[in-house]
């Protein structure tokens, strides 16, 4: 393409623009309503993920150790779990030190434990606390480990993280399903309005088509005309998820501080690097799908 017909092809799409301006804010105020609500369920869909992530990254195995084995059981236990391949991390937490956690988490009624701090009046038990690398696998971990030799018991919350997993498994896929068909409610809109623009210039493409000019020639001013209308479209939603998320993000620090989100900047930047080329790539190909069917003279 050369850089004269750039220029006119450029031209003729903002002249369009301007010419018919109710029909350009129509086709504007489609793709800035679907993009919105396609960005406010992204928003909406990235804060379930990362609590999610955080969720999985807290859940973990805790092996009470046997009181009765002896040292080389001990070693041996020791030696079988940093040596398993399916865990991340193995950490020993000796039951001195489970007692020190114990008096944080009681805060002021710490003294109540004062009788317990002795090595021989300590009841609780020295342990391992594992993480896997697939969350999901924290049920067949446990359960083979809980047969290994020194092992007492073992606690990971049984009953309770597999519907977790299954919930946020679910979540994901709900989400992926509802972001695919909004993009396809966004072509479908965007592509009917914007026929309505090229069904008025209609003659003009008849006439154009009657001279001479190549149907790539005719499509060019329609397809910049799509690329204008689907940018604007996309920086209105952007800037408004940007802005509202910010002020949703205050208010929760300020009033459910226990709720943690996502950063505005991590939001504002993956909202923009997926909506603006999605509302450049749906004005084109509505003006695109637009105007096929006018070429055919």
């Amino acid at each position: 393409m050369r850089i004269r017909n750039l220029f006119y092809f450029l031209g003729e799409a903002l002249k369009s623009v301007v010419r018919h301006g109710w029909m350009s804010i129509a086709s504007i105020a489609v793709v800035a309503m679907t993009l919105l609500i396609l960005g406010c369920f992204m928003v909406l869909n990235f804060n379930v993920a990362n609590l999610a992530e955080d969720i999985k990254e807290q859940v973990q195995i805790v092996v009470y150790i046997d009181e009765n084995a002896d040292e080389q059981t001990r070693e041996n236990l020791h030696n079988k779990l940093v040596a398993h391949p399916e865990l991340d991390e193995v950490r020993f937490v000796s039951k001195d030190e489970a007692m020190e956690r114990l008096k944080r988490q009681m805060g002021d009624r710490a003294y109540l434990l004062d009788g317990y701090t002795e090595e021989d009046a300590n009841p609780l038990r020295d342990s391992y606390e594992l993480r896997t690398k697939v969350p999901e696998n924290i049920s067949l971990v446990a359960e083979e480990i809980g047969n290994y030799p020194g092992v007492g018991y073992i606690d990971y919350g049984e009953g309770i993280v597999e519907p977790l997993f299954q919930f946020t498994g679910v979540i994901r896929y709900i989400g992926l399903a509802f972001m695919v068909g909004l993009a396809l409610t966004a072509i479908f809109l965007i592509s009917h309005t914007i026929r309505l623009t090229v069904y008025i210039r209609r003659r003009e493409i008849q006439i154009m088509k009657y001279v001479g000019a190549t149907n790539w020639f005719i499509r060019w001013p329609f397809i910049f005309e799509g690329l204008i209308l689907g940018l604007v479209g996309a920086v209105i939603p952007v800037l408004v998820v940007q802005f509202s998320y910010q002020a949703a993000v205050e208010w929760v620090q300020e009033n459910i501080y226990f709720v943690t989100l996502l950063p505005p900047q991590q939001i504002g930047t993956e909202i923009a690097r997926i909506l603006m080329p999605l509302g450049v790539v749906l004005g084109i190909l509505g003006s695109t799908l637009s105007v096929r069917r006018f070429l055919n003279v």
